[in-house]
């Protein structure tokens, strides 16, 4: 297949998908290519576990997008949501970025489309905008100061008391912050589908079988789950809770995708997923389980799906992730 018939296909499926019958050693094949092209894979904690396994660094959005911004590799290949390819792309312009399916999009970012979002913003004329880094670069363009769920109760402290907020776009963990930091932000109404899928009736439940289990959760949870939570926190906050704390059995209210590095740092204790309100598995992300081992070796190979992004929008889009990125560091929270 030349180029050409590459560009093709993505334009028709999102993704390459060439049919072979020769067999590849996808994980030697990969290794290879990073070595060839110069390239650096990122992956989210919530990949299937083959993409764990081949990438070059692992995180949350906050270590994501420390790392993108610091690489010095030429190609950066991002096992992720667009948004999070988007980040790389805003931070490194003269750098490749590649997603390997450009439908692996996020529910919560899609919550907050660009023109009602920026109607909500000018009838509030005051507010400082700070949008969760789970949004579009049309969003970050239109806001102050990006954060993730690591660093947002930093970020909103920086800020003096009396300062009004927009929070966006994720309206629980907006609530969750307001809780915490004493403030009163208007929150935009968006919320992430795996998150909001928890049942608390069958966590309860679970929880009187497994008495000596603690409930950890995600702040993108609903209100009820987090006030049941025995611990609550970021992808990576949760993953060091399990290493640090000491008790034998963990229920865990976030995408499935962490159980995975949870149970190779900490290998004897027991992690039970917390159950969705109804039999199919909406705890995982269908977005991020969009991304597989084969069309990450022939997004490298082929170098496509390419993400390209204006350069107006890229530079409006990269202010309020410079001003997350010099108020973590102030307060310790990145290298």
């Amino acid at each position: 297949m030349n180029i050409i018939e590459a560009k093709e296909k993505i334009l028709e499926n999102g993704f390459l998908d060439i049919e072979t019958d020769v067999q590849i050693d996808l994980f030697a094949a990969i290794e290879n290519l990073k070595k060839q092209k110069n390239a650096i894979v990122l992956a989210h904690y919530y990949q299937e576990p083959d993409i764990q396994d081949v990438a070059d660094f692992i995180g949350d959005s906050l270590g994501l997008a420390q790392k993108a911004a610091e690489t010095n590799a030429d190609i950066i290949v991002f096992a992720g949501v667009h948004f999070m390819a988007e980040t790389a792309k805003i931070l490194n312009p003269s750098k490749k970025v590649l997603l390997p399916d450009l439908k692996a999009g996020c529910s919560l970012a899609d919550s907050a489309p660009t023109q009602l979002f920026k109607k909500f913003k000018e009838q509030h004329p005051n507010h400082v905008v700070i949008s969760y880094i789970n949004c579009s670069a049309e969003i970050k363009a239109l806001s102050d100061i990006i954060c993730t769920s690591s660093n947002a109760e930093k970020i909103i402290e920086s800020l003096p008391i009396n300062q009004p907020i927009i929070f966006a776009p994720d309206r629980n963990l907006g609530a969750y912050l307001n809780k915490k930091t004493g403030r009163n932000m208007v929150l935009w109404n968006g919320a992430c589908m795996v998150h909001e899928i928890f049942s608390l009736e069958k966590i309860i439940k679970l929880k009187i079988r497994h008495p000596k289990a603690k409930l950890i959760a995600h702040p993108e949870c609903e209100e009820a789950v987090l006030n049941k939570a025995d611990f609550i926190g970021s992808t990576s906050q949760l993953l060091k809770y399990v290493q640090t704390d000491n008790s034998p059995e963990y229920i865990v209210a976030t995408e499935t995708g962490i159980l995975y590095k949870m149970q190779q740092t900490a290998p004897h204790k027991t992690l039970i997923p917390a159950p969705p309100n109804n039999s199919c598995a909406c705890n995982d992300c269908p977005h991020m389980k969009l991304n597989t081992l084969e069309k990450l070796y022939l997004c490298m190979e082929y170098e496509l799906p390419e993400l390209t992004m204006n350069e107006t929008l890229r530079i409006a889009a990269k202010k309020p992730i410079d001003r997350m990125l010099e108020i973590s560091r102030a307060a310790g929270l990145i290298g």
